[in-house]
């Protein structure tokens, strides 16, 4: 089969199109090496040769209708990535997140191609707040915070019935989503986009709800990617991690493997079609154990810098409920927590990351979302 993978220079599209090589497909990587991710420009040293590369940007229809044909599967994973700056960089996110996305799939409905299957990937960010449970009033969802309630420091969710603390437990699909970013909101409407179009024109599309994705060939330099390489550039220049709140808010981090095998179950199997899954571990992780654990594995004492501050638009937990790809895909979480860790810092000891922490935090405080 002959598959698009948009943003396939980046790290999960770059893992991606090894996996659709290994299976005998014929991959073309769609890029515009964003120089946030990609500094100097240029085509990354570790994506495969036999990837047919054409650089170009989502937003130009015309570069991706070339890029689009001939093409039988499409992964579009392009995308601007980062919940904080979204927040600030309003117009470009929702240019490149659903204006991409729109040109993709204006495409696919009003000229002739060849594409049977379109597979999207999306966040969980889309559920904003994840599931909670009340000792006293069951299975609830609470949505916010209160500001009253953060400057006193009482970091958990309250249930608006009773005032108990909650309980985190996993969200599954059929969750209700409430997004509390730019970025979170984009997102999901580029899985209504697809699921939308898709099912209208009989085109079999897959929406991947991917949770906090780590590992080789995640950009350390950059302050707006993941947690997990954020830490690690401070570790590797001899700063402590910085964590916002207390440290004890959870996330659920997936190895970038098993995001790939989530995405080749979705290519080939059938009962994925115009269907959305969570892709994740399963598994909460606080914050501050990633921390702790980075600097154990990289024997490095430094202790994280807690900050007991409350940076809008995070989210305290959310764990994906991974039943629904288990039971209709066959999907099982690989790669585990700390397995994934060592490849990463196994991987990093070959880069030299810059750290631009500070000067991130600094654009946010400056624009008041801390």
């Amino acid at each position: 089969m002959k598959a698009l993978v948009t943003g396939g220079a980046g790290f999960i599209g770059s893992h991606l199109t090894d996996a659709l090589l290994a299976a005998g497909h014929q991959v073309r990587v769609f890029d515009v090496l964003d120089p946030q991710v990609h500094p100097d420009g240029s085509k990354p040293k570790y994506l495969s040769k036999d990837v047919e590369f054409v650089k170009g940007d989502i937003r130009d229809i015309d570069a991706l209708r070339r890029a689009l044909k001939g093409q039988e599967a499409v992964f579009h994973y392009a995308a601007a990535v980062g919940v904080a700056q979204s927040q600030y960089k309003i117009k470009h996110y929702v240019d490149v997140n659903i204006g991409g996305t729109a040109n993709l799939l204006d495409l696919l409905v009003n000229e002739k191609t060849s594409v049977k299957k379109v597979i999207v990937a999306v966040s969980q960010t889309g559920y904003g707040e994840g599931c909670y449970h009340c000792p006293n009033h069951g299975n609830v969802r609470s949505w916010s915070r209160s500001e009253e309630q953060l400057a006193k420091g009482i970091w958990e969710h309250l249930c608006p019935e009773c005032g108990a603390e909650l309980s985190p437990i996993p969200t599954p699909e059929t969750a209700a989503m409430k997004c509390s970013t730019i970025y979170a909101q984009t997102k999901r409407q580029q899985e209504d986009m697809a699921l939308t179009i898709g099912t209208t024109y009989n085109i079999p599309a897959v929406a991947l709800r991917f949770f906090n994705v780590f590992g080789p060939r995640q950009s350390l330099s950059n302050p707006y990617t993941g947690v997990m390489a954020i830490f690690l550039s401070r570790l590797a220049n001899g700063k402590p991690p910085v964590i916002y709140e207390d440290g004890l808010q959870t996330r659920d981090f997936v190895s970038v493997h098993n995001v790939v095998q989530a995405s080749m179950l979705a290519l080939e199997n059938p009962a994925a079609n115009y269907q959305a899954y969570n892709v994740g571990s399963g598994k909460p992780t606080t914050i501050l154990e990633v921390a702790r654990t980075l600097a154990r594995l990289t024997s490095n004492p430094i202790e994280p810098e807690i900050l007991y501050k409350y940076r809008k638009g995070d989210t305290r937990h959310c764990t994906a409920d991974i039943t629904k790809i288990r039971t209709e895909l066959g999907y099982e979480p690989k790669v585990t927590f700390e397995e994934g860790l060592r490849e990463f810092i196994e991987w990093a000891k070959d880069t030299t990351p810059e750290d631009k922490f500070e000067q991130a935090a600094k654009e946010l405080a400056e624009r008041g979302l801390v």
